[in-house]
């Protein structure tokens, strides 16, 4: 009877000790999982105030108006020895201007031969020999505006040699050119015989023949007008060629007859042609037809290079 009842308590006793360790790994298993609760709770915590900040500072930057910059294009030969007078220009105004220059291939623009900053690394990588009077100065010109397009913050293209210098301060010019929304080309009907070359047409006819000097200003609707030219740029190429050079100077053999070449400088003509060809005018035209004072207006067209010569076209 002792031994029954000593074998009942101990049974009792080890009921209540494994009762007691299963209530304790209840109570661990309850306390792991509310410690991971928490920690769970506070990483959503954190991600969704990163998220939060991530998202305000996505709203704040697409909503502060980024301010428009002008694109200085430099086609020089070399360097451009008047390089101080243009970082006196530059300097103070780096966020509103961008700056490319074309130079001949092979040459580097470094410390050594140049006294400004502002053209280190400014050069692009895809240059071509440059011969006055040929179409490769088309070719620099176009090569210059594809590489500045490329920034979405350049609003005007302006066209500079190496032997340019600015005659006012960056804020007068800066705010000049931005002024209106127009492009700036001088422009006019050239009835020289000789510079025409009927072989152009009819992709360039002669009543958009124009002529002007290479040295323009462009708003970015203009540039990518003369970056994705396919057609009039290939005739200048043909057909747009200067007339040879006297013997000593000759780098071709001079024809039987010259009298039958077109001496065509296609700097001269390109742009204002170009621009002609595409009916840019016509646009223009019938944006200023409700302006009261029509004679300023039309004088202002002539002045950005853009009157056809005819009658606009009302397709």
């Amino acid at each position: 009877m002792k031994q029954r009842k000593a074998t009942h308590q101990k049974s009792v006793y080890n009921y209540n000790k494994w009762k007691k360790r299963k209530i304790f790994v209840m109570l661990s298993l309850l306390l792991l999982l509310g410690f991971c609760l928490v920690l769970t709770h506070n990483s959503t915590t954190t991600n969704t105030t990163r998220s939060r900040i991530l998202t305000l500072a996505s709203l704040r930057s697409h909503f502060i108006v980024q301010k428009p910059k002008i694109a200085f294009l430099f086609i020089a030969r070399n360097r451009l020895p008047l390089d101080m007078l243009w970082d006196a220009f530059f300097k103070g105004q780096e966020s509103r201007f961008s700056i490319f220059v074309h130079s001949r291939p092979g040459f580097l623009f470094n410390k050594a031969n140049t006294r400004s900053e502002y053209f280190l690394n400014r050069q692009v990588n895809d240059s071509v020999q440059v011969d006055w009077g040929e179409a490769s100065m088309i070719e620099a010109e176009r090569i210059l505006l594809r590489h500045a397009l490329v920034d979405p913050l350049n609003e005007r293209f302006v066209f500079l040699s190496d032997s340019c210098i600015p005659l006012y301060n960056f804020s007068y010019t800066f705010d000049y050119i931005m002024s209106t929304s127009t492009s700036f080309v001088d422009s006019f009907a050239d009835t020289k015989e000789g510079r025409y070359n009927p072989k152009m047409a009819p992709l360039v006819p002669v009543y958009n023949w124009r002529k002007g000097s290479q040295w323009v200003v462009l708003t970015r609707k203009h540039a990518e007008v003369v970056v994705n030219d396919t057609t009039v740029f290939p005739m200048f190429q043909q057909h747009c060629k200067r007339r040879s050079l006297p013997e000593f100077w000759r780098d071709h053999p001079i024809p039987a007859d010259t009298s039958m070449e077109h001496n065509c400088i296609p700097d001269e003509h390109y742009v204002q042609t170009l621009l002609a060809v595409r009916f840019i005018l016509t646009h223009l035209y019938r944006a200023l037809l409700w302006t009261k004072n029509k004679k300023k207006e039309r004088k202002k067209l002539d002045l950005i290079g853009y009157t056809s010569g005819r009658k606009p076209s009302t397709n």
